[in-house]
């Protein structure tokens, strides 16, 4: 199931982690997109169709969950499963043709010159349909407040992190909040952030697995919990 820790640069080995849920329509084309750049683990979090085999047949290795547990706790397996097989860093996308792979060369040459250990990609809000294009940016705002730092994309899940933040962060959530809390534990533990600008796409089929209500509420507690604790610290 492994391969070897190589990637397109030659210089680190980083691994692509696609989190999948029932997505076998659409992951053929993400896996080969980033396969054609660097090794690809999917954790297929527990789908009843048939993305698992999909995402083996465009060249992925696949680890599976038996049933369902949220994008985070996908990611949290996928990260797992990184460190032990010793790479130096992890570059998340979804799965469902929202970040295009070609992009991944900015986020390598970002990471080469140590821009940052936890490199996100941020999108053109004036670009995402309604009501994202004013809710994002006011959850960025919400966001950069209880940090006390300027954050430009807070729900992005293209991002690369290096294995210094895998190994030091502290997860505890399961679902789309985890992107949130990365940023908050990579402030806390005093790493550097960086950004690199991605494409914004959206329309492409399949309704997002994102919950406008329950997933908001999610994200202000976890905003909430942030300042509290930052206050708490002083």
């Amino acid at each position: 199931m492994t391969e070897p820790r190589t990637s397109s640069t030659d210089r680190s080995a980083v691994l692509a982690l696609i989190p999948a849920w029932n997505e076998a329509e659409r992951i053929g084309p993400v896996v080969r997109g980033a396969r054609a750049r660097l090794p690809v683990l999917v954790v297929d979090d527990g789908s009843v169709d048939e993305t698992g085999e999909a995402a083996r047949d465009a060249g992925a290795m696949v680890v599976r969950h038996p049933e369902n547990r949220g994008k985070g706790a996908a990611l949290k397996t996928g990260f797992a499963w990184a460190l032990e097989h010793g790479y130096d860093a992890v570059l998340t996308l979804d799965a469902d043709g929202q970040h295009d792979p070609a992009e991944i060369p900015k986020f390598l040459a970002a990471f080469e010159a140590g821009a940052g250990d936890l490199i996100i990609g941020a999108r053109d809000f004036s670009k995402m349909p309604w009501p994202r294009w004013w809710s994002q940016p006011l959850g960025c705002w919400l966001l950069s407040r209880a940090l006390g730092v300027p954050i430009q994309d807070n729900q992005s899940g293209y991002r690369l992190l290096t294995r210094r933040l895998l190994e030091r962060m502290r997860l505890t959530s399961t679902g789309f909040e985890m992107e949130v809390e990365m940023i908050a534990e990579a402030v806390r533990l005093g790493l550097p952030i960086a950004w690199v600008p991605i494409r914004t796409i959206y329309g492409i089929g399949k309704p997002s697995n994102f919950h406008p209500l329950w997933d908001t509420i999610r994200f202000l507690q976890m905003v909430w919990r942030i300042w509290r604790d930052r206050c708490r610290r002083g």
